[in-house]
């Protein structure tokens, strides 16, 4: 670690960046082009407790000559027996470092390249073949998985992703593809788990071992999962902050989240978490290719015992390696010296810091245009997990993309959604907690404005429809949601969108203007119901024309006929619309359109920390409308 210091010295020009840790292995191998790689067949053999013998065996086999160096930890010794084995053994092609990866190389960059795919795919020749003795690495599976179980993930992870987010929040992947299942559900899977990845490189994102629940799907329930799924939890966090104290040193670096970062449930697979969806899914991919090196492990097994360990450099420190059959993770002192190594705490400490919204997932309905879609670029732009859910799927879609160019297309999705219909509000709210986790924020732009038939009058079934959309369904939105926060038991928000007809009294839109004064009261009920956890406000727009679907050219049409405004029907909706948005900005007192921004901020406010004493009300964001003033 000292030489760290020195490598500043040997850079080239005015180059801040600061060195990798592998920065000298990479360097004093005498070869053009280095490649250094940790796939998962050649984990495996470095994973191996006759890995050494086992390589000896491959070279015999493929022709090849790669040399077997035991552990160290990456660094300038490392990288000095790297020379080292290179200068004695002339010829080599490559070097297997027990416990770790694999070094390439060539002269060209095409040679280098090709070289290392030919090893990869001979090793992946040899285990396969091992393997094909061997079909149960993990012994018998006692658990299928479960036939429904993106449905029982859904439905189980605001309650894991609550218990992880006690220091703070995090964001869920969902892993439920075949070799996950097969591992989650076989006889001897817990024990290989307990051992965690055997790769630095992986468990800097898993944790040292991930949590195996104990659980049975063919005896148990959901409840009983969402119960042990909160005391395991806590039985993990106790074990890993033993796990800290055993190792760490005076100078080591403060124990982080003790939470797991992998957690593994039988009939379900396994659940990846972190601070956004990149890193979620990344620690959920690394478990999987932990466990394709477990079983590659295992597959190499031929029954004879290996000692002392090959990984281990000097006999004594043989014992230290944790071992299950024939596969090999670190000791638990060298993990904790890599996970706790002052040089990762640093690359921890040159992180940006999280913007705004980091960690946060935010359904927003309505979102693919006029407001919603504003608010969801403006919750994007602040570093939220966004799922943009309308009527319009194509346009909710458009929206997405936007957002996810703005932030990240991994933190950003799209459905499908229909106020009225209390099973598609309930997908969306199931699609939105697969997608990410869980939800700490929904906001609801949609509504219906509807248009009378030509004497004037609406039909009951207009009216019916009207309350049904603008009232019923933010209830019933509420209703299909609030098993979600109580599970997760973490601060929410939910942001309404009402009107400022609300409390305005006038001709030709009683529907929508009574049904926006409900809304406001439901608002306010919501707000008794759901808190302490959730805050539940609105907004109080005035006629926000652009962007909005709900002024389409008929209704801007008659609106302008109504306020006796002059147009040509040879005139765009665009410009009509700007006719009719002029004539209701010279009604405020501020004398300024409405625009789908203003009430975005207004919303994004209402969803944030920002406003953490704020609940049950209702702000109005029309431009000053004195006949809207609060009553």
């Amino acid at each position: 670690d000292e030489m760290v210091r020195y490598y500043p010295l040997a850079a080239f020009g005015e180059n801040r960046v600061a060195a990798s840790i592998d920065t000298p292995l990479h360097a004093f191998l005498p070869f053009p082009h280095v490649d250094h790689l940790h796939p998962d067949w050649a984990i495996a053999l470095a994973a191996s407790a006759n890995g050494k013998q086992k390589l000896e065996v491959f070279n015999r086999s493929f022709g090849r000559k790669l040399v077997w160096l035991p552990w160290q930890r990456p660094g300038f010794e490392l990288a000095l027996m790297l020379l080292r084995a290179v200068e004695e053994n002339p010829g080599a092609e490559g070097i297997l470092l027990g416990s770790h990866g694999l070094f390439t190389w060539g002269s060209t960059q095409r040679e280098c390249y090709l070289n290392s795919i030919h090893t990869i795919d001979q090793m992946g020749q040899f285990i396969l073949e091992h393997r094909a003795k061997k079909s149960l690495p993990f012994g018998l599976l006692e658990h299928a998985g479960l036939p429904e179980r993106a449905r029982v993930a859904a439905q189980v992870l605001p309650a894991l992703r609550g218990a992880l987010s006690t220091n703070r929040r995090v964001i869920a992947h969902y892993g439920g593809n075949e070799d996950a299942l097969t591992f989650a559900g076989s006889e001897l899977s817990r024990e290989f788990a307990a051992l965690g990845t055997s790769c630095p490189d992986h468990f800097l994102r898993t944790k040292i071992c991930p949590l195996f629940v104990r659980w049975n799907p063919a005896s148990e329930d959901l409840a009983a999962l969402k119960r042990h799924i909160r005391e395991q939890v806590e039985e993990y966090r106790a074990n890993y902050e033993k796990y800290y104290h055993n190792w760490a040193t005076p100078d080591s670096p403060k124990l982080r989240d003790p939470s797991p970062s992998v957690v593994i449930v039988p009939g379900l697979g396994l659940f990846g978490f972190g601070k956004n969806k990149k890193e979620a899914r990344i620690a959920t991919e690394f478990f999987l290719n932990a466990i394709h090196v477990m079983g590659g492990a295992t597959a190499l097994d031929d029954g004879e015992a290996t000692h002392p360990l090959p990984q281990a450099r000097r006999a004594e420190q043989s014992a230290g390696f944790e071992q299950f059959h024939n596969y090999v993770a670190l000791s638990r002192s060298e993990a904790f010296r890599i996970e706790y190594w002052a040089l990762e705490e640093a690359k921890l400490q040159r992180m940006p810091p999280e913007s705004e919204f980091s960690r946060r997932i935010v359904l927003v309905i309505g979102g693919a245009s006029g407001i919603g879609r504003r608010t969801a670029l403006l919750l994007a732009e602040k570093g939220a997990h966004i799922v943009i859910a309308d009527a319009d799927r194509s346009g909710a879609q458009r929206a997405a993309e936007e957002a996810g160019a703005i932030g990240s297309p991994e933190f950003v999705a799209s459905t499908e959604v229909e106020l009225d219909s209390p099973a598609s509000l309930k997908e969306a709210v199931e699609f939105t907690v697969l997608q990410f986790g869980g939800i700490d924020g929904i906001v609801n732009t949609a509504a219906i404005y509807p248009v009378p038939e030509t004497d004037g009058d609406l039909s009951t079934g207009q009216w019916a429809k009207t309350f049904l959309v603008n009232v019923t369904g933010n209830y019933l939105l509420a209703r299909e949601s609030e098993w979600v926060f109580k599970d997760q038991n973490l601060p929410a928000t939910m942001v309404l969108t009402g009107s400022a007809n609300a409390v305005v009294s006038k001709r030709g839109s009683e529907a929508y203007d009574t049904s926006k004064a409900a809304l406001n009261h439901l608002i306010r009920e919501l707000a008794v119901r759901l808190g302490p956890k959730v805050r539940v406000n609105g907004i109080a727009p005035a006629t926000v024309v652009a962007g909005s679907t709900m002024f389409p050219r008929e209704r801007v049409s008659q609106a302008l006929q109504k306020y006796e405004i002059a147009f040509s029907e040879a005139e765009s909706t665009e410009e009509l619309r700007a006719k009719l948005s002029g004539f209701y900005a010279q009604r405020t007192l501020t004398k300024q359109q409405v625009l789908p921004e203003d009430c975005a901020n207004a919303i994004v406010w209402l969803t944030s920390d920002q406003s953490a004493k704020t609940t049950g009300h209702v702000i109005p964001v029309d431009g000053g409308l004195p006949e809207a003033f609060l009553r």
